[in-house]
């Protein structure tokens, strides 16, 4: 579906994800979670604001929007390729994405012992352009690993943006805007400590 594959636009509000290859895992130690995460900021952090994310022991999902067109022109990765002009923009922020996931599939291949590849071919993304549909898409993010059930409640669960965006600690998340769509931070957690409610709103892509 065009979804899956559209293409990623300066300003724009996305929610991304895959998974792993049949049934293996993403992630097989505390150390790997950390790496991936160490990759995303080295790779997608210059040119994308996150602002909620969820890493599952076999797929993953961000909310992210992506920089303004000058500040990715301006970066030196996007300068330094011969010839990249700004209608070309798509392309280099596919290539971040592309270098993200292989610099994590190469360690992580290594560090297993395994071959090929890790994630499935093409990793998903959804324009977002709605703040209700943000708001149940945070909802939602926040909840799998209770749904899994992995954990009884957000905040015990270690590998997810829930416990930074309640918290005062220094963090890269756009936690303000974040917050904000759920008005302030005790409706936050409040909702957060339910289930999530789909009704209404489509969530068939997930």
């Amino acid at each position: 579906m065009k979804y899956k594959t559209e293409a990623l636009q300066p300003e724009t509000t996305y929610h991304v994800y895959n998974r792993a290859n049949g049934d293996e895992k993403l992630f097989c130690s505390q150390d790997n979670y950390n790496y991936f995460l160490q990759k995303y900021i080295q790779y997608i952090s210059p040119v994308a604001d996150t602002f909620c994310y969820c890493l599952m022991p076999n797929h993953f999902h961000f909310i992210i929007r992506i920089k303004s067109e000058d500040a990715i022109t301006n970066l030196q990765g996007f300068q330094n390729l011969e010839g990249l002009k700004r209608e070309n923009i798509e392309g280099f922020l596919s290539k971040q994405f592309s270098n993200f996931f292989n610099s994590y599939t190469k360690a992580l291949n290594k560090q297993q012992n395994r071959k090929g590849n890790l994630f499935m071919h093409t990793f998903k993304r959804k324009k977002v352009d709605n703040t209700f549909y943000l708001r149940k898409l945070v909802h939602y993010i926040h909840f799998n690993p209770i749904e899994a059930g992995m954990c009884k409640a957000p905040d015990k669960y270690f590998n997810s943006s829930y416990r930074s965006l309640i918290s005062n600690a220094k963090t890269l998340l756009k936690r303000e805007e974040t917050i904000s769509w759920f008005d302030d931070l005790d409706n936050f957690k409040f909702i957060h400590n339910h289930p999530p409610q789909i009704t209404g709103i489509d969530l068939s892509f997930l």
